[in-house]
């Protein structure tokens, strides 16, 4: 058997070869930090232990020296298989995937057991040996097993609700859609609004899936292929769950349809009416809003008929388009910054679509349209790219599609609002 990088040869004996390779295997655990020498470590390992393991039963005089040889090198394989263990599970953590993720943990279960064989064996080599110093090498490879054992004991399957103003608002939506529909756990970050996002899961009925915070939670960007999962099942069923969840089953407060009531004042109360996002965020400003594209869609939407409402972040000095009216910063109001919030938040997009004629929203890729788009809002948002995490609603979730600038967008834009114009007659007449 020949070995990557060895020194050792084919014709050298059983527990020479083991030696040999064991202090090659030395030499490089001091430089375990450098590409490829991890690899090439276990690599190595494998081999001593192979080496020895075939001449083991060979001469008396040599046979402790093969057992020595034998039981450093599993000390050290567990040892290794303990850091390996970990990295993984770490990155498995982070999977974009809920497949990925499991896969990963799948493999960290394999490296385990190899930890766990290495821990047996040296456990038996040592009681062969009977010295303090074999006793420390079995020690330390029990330990070593015990606590890459801990990573699957202690693996943490909970998803982040994250309460910091400064993380997506949307996400919240995602990961509380996922618990109703699939089952997935939550853990509550700490944070200035923690209190009304428990009081929004727990009145959405998932007191059940609410976990005590923990280091190392799974990555919420698997979040919507999961949601997305449960639509292309039964979408009808699960957007009438997360309606049902969401919304409550209490008329919508008097207070709200009086704030949409004020707000739209200045739009024709009986006109189709389309909601256009506005993005100004300091987070990847590459994906804000831009005042000339945006007045194309005031233009475009004007033109069929529909009255153009923008809502989301302020103008900050742009002028207000033409024929629109707006329902920007209607988050910041006293209304809907209360512990219901993001129920009442919700509601308002109810009574938009439902009074005032809203048929659709569309807009730049902000997490503040996929709350409404769950609940059966036509939406359209607009990216540069095609958006690998919430791309995977186009064709799941009803009405929701992606507009990618390319050529012919805004005609593919026109097409559909005329669509949604269209589709309005009836109920707008009645």
């Amino acid at each position: 058997m020949t070995t990557l990088g060895s020194k050792a040869t084919e014709e050298e004996s059983g527990p020479l070869r083991a030696e040999v390779l064991l202090k090659e295997a030395r030499g490089l655990s001091q430089a375990l930090h450098q590409e490829g020498n991890r690899e090439r470590y276990r690599a190595l390992l494998a081999e001593v232990i192979e080496a020895a393991l075939v001449e083991l039963p060979s001469e008396d005089v040599l046979t402790n020296r093969v057992r020595w040889a034998l039981l450093e090198a599993h000390a050290a394989r567990a040892e290794s298989a303990r850091y390996g263990a970990g990295q993984l599970a770490r990155g498995s953590q982070r999977a974009p995937t809920e497949e990925d993720c499991e896969d990963g943990w799948a493999r960290v279960e394999s490296i385990i057991l190899e930890a766990e064989d290495s821990a047996r064996m040296a456990a038996i080599l040592a009681e062969q040996l009977k010295a303090p110093k074999a006793s420390r090498f079995a020690q330390a490879a029990h330990l070593a097993a015990e606590k890459a054992r801990e990573l699957t004991r202690e693996r943490n399957r909970s998803y982040t609700f994250h309460t910091d103003p400064g993380f997506s608002f949307g996400e919240g939506w995602y990961l509380a859609a996922a618990s109703l529909l699939a089952g997935v756990e939550i853990q509550l970050e700490e944070g200035p609004l923690a209190e009304t996002a428990e009081l929004f899961l727990r009145e959405a009925g998932l007191s059940d899936r609410l976990r005590p915070f923990r280091a190392r939670p799974r990555a919420n960007k698997a979040l919507p292929e999961i949601v997305a999962r449960a639509f292309r099942s039964d979408a009808p069923s699960a957007q009438a769950k997360l309606r049902a969840a969401f919304l409550g089953r209490e008329p919508v407060p008097i207070e709200i349809r009086r704030f949409a009531e004020q707000r739209l004042a200045g739009a024709a109360q009986t006109g189709a009416k389309v909601l256009l996002w506005v993005r100004k965020g300091v987070h990847q400003k590459n994906r804000n809003t831009d005042f000339d594209e945006l007045s194309v869609f005031c233009q475009r939407t004007l033109s069929l008929g529909l009255t153009p409402v923008l809502i989301g972040d302020g103008l900050d000095g742009w002028e207000m388009p033409e024929g629109a009216v707006s329902l920007a910063l209607f988050w910041k109001e006293e209304l809907f910054r209360r512990g219901n919030m993001r129920r009442s938040q919700l509601q308002l997009f109810e009574v938009l679509k439902e009074e005032h004629g809203v048929v659709g929203q569309m807009g730049v890729t902000t997490a503040g349209m996929d709350g409404p788009a769950l609940l059966g809002m036509p939406t359209m948002y607009i990216t540069e790219e095609p958006n690998v995490r919430l791309g995977r609603w186009v064709g799941a979730v009803p009405g929701y599609e992606e507009i990618v600038r390319r050529p012919g967008y805004l005609e593919r834009i026109s097409f559909r609002l005329a669509a949604w114009s269209k589709a309005s007659e009836p109920r707008l007449t009645r």
